[in-house]
């Protein structure tokens, strides 16, 4: 028990020392695309991650998008709200903190057929614990964010 406390504590110690609280674009991308270049409409279709093909690629909300099949990326073109994560991908726990972190793929969430990520594995383990309650805080942190002067 005082393992998973520690392990516990540890990954939210992390997270803080990672964050930063200022949004600098609206989805987490980096050199492999939104979310790390896996494919968004796979977790709700195949319920795990899947890495997307460049070859399968749409543009949306400042990031480009990765698909794992034609299909996919079809799916996504004609409804990317219903598809895309959640606070722009980054990590759902740390935005109901108000702060703006990476995630891992591996870190995810369906719930109410939207998809939450984390940070970690050690981080989604906390973001269970409460989801309603982190839902509606980072609901709250991610309307501030957005209505930055520089989203508008």
């Amino acid at each position: 028990m005082l393992g998973r406390i520690k392990l516990g504590l540890a990954s939210v110690t992390l997270l803080t020392s990672v964050a930063c609280t200022t949004l600098k674009t609206p989805t987490f991308a980096d050199d492999a695309g939104a979310i790390r270049g896996f494919d968004t409409v796979a977790y709700h279709t195949e319920q795990r991650p899947v890495k997307g093909d460049p070859a399968h690629a749409f543009t949306y909300n400042d990031a480009v998008w990765h698909f794992s099949s034609e299909q996919n990326l079809a799916m996504f073109s004609e409804h990317p709200e219903r598809y895309a994560p959640q606070y722009g991908g980054y990590c759902a726990y740390a935005m109901s903190n108000g702060w703006v972190v990476s995630t891992d793929p591996d870190a995810w969430h369906i719930q109410g057929d939207k998809l939450y990520l984390n940070y970690s594995l050690g981080v989604r383990k906390t973001w269970l614990k409460d989801v309603p309650g982190y839902v509606a805080e980072a609901d709250n942190h991610w309307q501030e964010k957005i209505t930055q002067p520089e989203f508008e």
